[in-house]
């Protein structure tokens, strides 16, 4: 580390100004933020079929997943059949979520659903200590139908039931995906940020390729997964 990787050093004068001059923007990007929200929630649905997908009791139907509530997040986890650490990225993205109750409070749930064979997928679920409930879309068009086929990417999708009735209401994907996440939102208020590379930094910043200082699979399981250490 250099002096010309540190931020001037400036009276506390200075640095409230700049600072007031930041929240504006910040307030302003919120105030946006607010709007996009609405516009969501304004969007309209459209139906979706019965598909059956498989949990770790059987078969079940979509609708049946919503458990007792009417809204439903589902992640669809990327999978790579025959592999014994799958997306490095999905496994991060989902090993943050581990109390999920309070969506109960708003009439929702929040599931994992993979194209992985179901024993496969709770295997892998198990070796990396996920706390999330899987469901494996390996056996029905389902992961297609919502942008996530075999073989594809990541994928977001929330849905309503309306009695036996699903409807799907949003779907995003790539970076999309960073409004759910706290992992960035951290790293952002940092003074290096994520550290890089495409990142408009100052000059001299810690830069490093997209994705370099993200935790492996394996990671995830030694932090998380069964044979973490307790120390």
């Amino acid at each position: 580390m250099t002096a010309q990787a540190l931020p001037p050093v400036v009276d506390a004068e200075t640095w409230q100004r700049r600072l007031d001059e930041l929240r504006v923007k910040e307030k302003a990007a919120t105030r946006q933020l607010d709007a996009v929200a609405a516009q969501r929630r304004a969007m309209p649905m459209v139906e979706m079929p019965d598909y059956t997908l498989e949990g770790e009791e059987g078969p079940v139907r979509l609708a049946d997943i919503f458990g007792d509530k009417r809204q439903l997040i589902v992640y669809n986890h990327m999978w790579f059949p025959g592999e014994k650490w799958q997306c490095h990225g999905c496994t991060g993205f989902s090993s943050q979520f581990t109390r999920l109750e309070f969506l109960a409070a708003y009439d929702a749930r929040f599931v994992i659903v993979t194209q992985g064979p179901l024993h496969e997928a709770l295997a892998y679920k198990r070796r990396v200590g996920n706390r999330m409930t899987w469901y494996s879309t390996a056996n029905s068009p389902f992961g297609a139908d919502v942008d996530a086929p075999p073989g594809g990417g990541f994928a977001l999708n929330v849905f309503l039931r309306d009695g036996d009735t699903v409807y799907r209401t949003w779907h995003t994907t790539g970076r999309g995906i960073e409004q759910l996440s706290h992992t960035f939102a951290l790293m952002d208020v940092l003074p290096y940020g994520r550290q890089e590379e495409w990142q408009d930094s100052p000059k001299g910043w810690p830069q490093s390729a997209t994705g370099g200082r993200w935790a492996g699979s394996e990671d995830i399981a030694a932090l998380y997964g069964p044979d973490a250490s307790t120390a």
